[in-house]
């Protein structure tokens, strides 16, 4: 099974979302490298090369696993994505060559904007989990 790992990452009370070439918004993620040690590293290391932003601080206790499938030329590939929740204070984005565009947007902005419902569900479940810990 291919594994990512991702980010609902938080300034000021705004979720980054990266538009894809394919033009679907979603958050930024991205593949295990044999080279990384854990999920999380995964996941800074790609929201470093994805964003440019590298100082974040993480949101302890949460990770939650989604899992879908998906054709790709013809085969049909299991995928699963670990998710993190974390804030910066950076607003400042760099896009990779794998990205067209970016938002900052409120919660439930980004909640409608986002493309895929298995990505809506990770914010959501995020929104609360931030709607307790910053109490």
């Amino acid at each position: 099974m291919e594994t990512s790992c991702g980010v609902v990452l938080v300034n000021l009370g705004t979720v980054l979302l990266l538009q894809y070439p394919q033009g679907h918004w979603d958050l930024p993620k991205g593949h295990v490298e044999i080279d990384d040690e854990n999920y999380r590293e995964t996941m800074q290391r790609e929201l470093m090369e994805e964003t440019g932003i590298h100082e974040i601080v993480m949101i302890d206790g949460f990770e939650l696993k989604t899992s879908y499938s998906y054709s790709y030329k013809g085969k049909t590939k299991q995928k699963q994505v670990i998710w993190y929740l974390a804030e910066t204070e950076t607003i400042t984005v760099k896009l990779s060559h794998e990205h067209r565009d970016y938002l900052w947007l409120e919660w439930d902005q980004a909640i409608e904007h986002i493309t895929h419902d298995e990505t809506r569900q990770v914010v959501e479940r995020a929104q609360e989990f931030y709607g307790r810990y910053i109490r």
